[in-house]
């Protein structure tokens, strides 16, 4: 025979949780630093950004010598890239 997990031989979790339901609103857990949010480290992030040129010429330097290099990108990135495509899901077909 198996026995019931519970010490009330009439425990019903359905019935619970509409008795919990209509005794009223649960009470709010306490929210902890993490569950707040923080608009001064935003408005902080928001400063530093715009403080960063829209274009770096280092970075538009290094495109530029990738760009002519022939052996870029490698041909093992192309062939793992090409291999992703063929293989992935046709997502169009799904929608059917």
């Amino acid at each position: 025979m198996i026995h019931s997990a519970s010490s009330s031989p009439s425990f019903d979790p359905r019935t619970e949780a509409v008795k919990a339901a209509a005794s009223g609103p649960a009470a709010k857990p306490a929210q902890s630093a993490s569950d707040k949010i923080h608009i001064d480290k935003a408005s902080v992030l928001r400063e530093g950004l715009q403080q960063v040129p829209e274009i770096r010429p280092e970075v538009v330097e290094r495109a530029r010598a990738l760009a002519a290099d022939p052996a870029y990108p490698a041909d093992s990135i192309i062939n793992k890239i090409s291999a992703a495509i063929v293989y992935s899901p046709d997502l169009s077909e799904e929608r059917a």
